[in-house]
């Protein structure tokens, strides 16, 4: 578990192992979410990026009468 510290300025630094698994570029959008007391950050992504990204997805699943 990495730790951080907040800046006089509520800024923080994403370490490194972080920002390389995430493929996080300077720059980049960050949503930031708080979820049952704790802050999830999740990286905007290029629409580019995500195609192909549900490729073999499973869409046989019920829907209700008024969904179709």
């Amino acid at each position: 578990m990495a730790t951080v510290t907040v800046s006089t300025k509520f800024q923080i630094v994403i370490p490194k192992k972080f920002r390389e698994a995430l493929r996080i570029q300077p720059g980049q959008k960050i949503q930031i979410l708080e979820y049952e007391g704790r802050l999830e950050f999740i990286p905007v992504k290029p629409m580019k990026t995500l195609r192909g990204s549900i490729k073999g997805m499973n869409t046989t699943v019920e829907r209700d009468a008024d969904r179709v």
